[in-house]
């Protein structure tokens, strides 16, 4: 009794040590709870406290009796305990004696080889039990995965968490569309997005700037001149807001942030076509970042200038 106590003593002081390496896991999940779980929670805790101290007075009425029995027969004395009687059936066994005509019963005479003969050595009985616990394991797996067909193969386990990884990978490109904005959006340049970026300007956005985005309404996108900036982030910015005094509508309400990204794209990538029915060129030039700039002529300023030039 004293060893299980002290041995539940140094359990309880070891719990702290492994609560701090979980506490990440278990501390979290303890504030997410509401009043009422918590409350639940204390009362089922209460309830176990309760049992185990219930187990523990058992335990020692239970050894208080045996001694008051074995004081009052001293008959009983002689006689093992009930913990003895169960170790001996279920857990350590009981050895014959060596050299004993039991033993010597054991000896498998087929088994002999110059004269040396095998003994069937002794098994405990917890060994037996755990032997026969592994062949009824491997009965009843057997029967699960192969007769009864419940449980899942190598490639069924395989195939489905194939397809839950396909769910998340689905969910977290959603979260990636839904989050993009003119602060992180870049240029989408693949077959599928510009087909896509194509029909939602074919169908919002030729009214004003033609099919082949040469311009009508509004300017020619084709061009390097740009009223508010030629980069896909600018172009990405006009479109989500819109630029009311010039007559273009914002369509952040009408289109998500992933169609926005594609139609911009598309828009970019008319740039260098040869359009129908070009409308002039407004705004200014646009210099991608990192391009070389464009050469001009020295602009002469006064006499000294002009001889340097000269």
């Amino acid at each position: 009794m004293k060893k299980f106590l002290t041995s539940l003593a140094m359990i309880a002081l070891s719990f702290p040590a492994w609560a701090q390496t979980e506490e990440s896991n278990w501390y979290t999940k303890l504030q997410a709870m509401d009043s009422g779980e918590l409350t639940l929670l204390i009362i089922l805790g209460i309830v176990l406290f309760v049992i185990i101290i219930l187990l523990f007075l058992m335990v020692y009425l239970m050894s208080f009796m045996v001694a008051v029995f074995r004081k009052e027969n001293p008959e009983l004395a002689n006689e093992p305990s009930w913990w003895d009687s169960f170790k001996e059936r279920f857990v350590t066994g009981k050895m014959d004696e060596v050299g004993g005509k039991a033993e010597q019963e054991k000896l498998m005479t087929d088994h002999s080889y110059d004269g040396i003969t095998e003994l069937d050595n002794f098994m405990p009985p917890w060994l037996q039990w755990v032997f026969i616990c592994t062949i009824g394991f491997g009965i009843l797996y057997f029967i699960n995965y192969s007769v009864l067909g419940y449980g899942k193969t190598g490639i069924e386990e395989y195939q489905e968490e194939l397809r839950i990884e396909a769910i998340a990978a689905e969910a977290r490109k959603a979260n990636m569309a839904a989050s993009i904005d003119e602060t992180n959006v870049t240029v989408d340049d693949s077959g599928a997005s510009l087909a896509a970026g194509k029909s939602i300007f074919e169908a919002n956005c030729a009214a004003c700037h033609a099919q082949d985005g040469g311009g009508g309404v509004g300017p020619n996108l084709t061009d390097d001149y740009w009223l508010h900036g030629g980069d896909i982030k600018d172009v990405f910015t006009v479109i989500k807001y819109g630029v009311i005094s010039k007559g273009m509508v914002p369509w952040e309400d009408q289109l998500a942030p992933q169609e926005i990204q594609e139609v911009a794209s598309y828009i970019l990538s008319l740039k260098g076509t040869t359009p129908a029915n070009p409308k002039d060129p407004q705004g200014e030039l646009y210099s991608p970042a990192g391009a070389a700039p464009v050469e001009t002529e020295p602009t002469v300023t006064d006499s000294t200038a002009v001889v340097a030039v000269l």
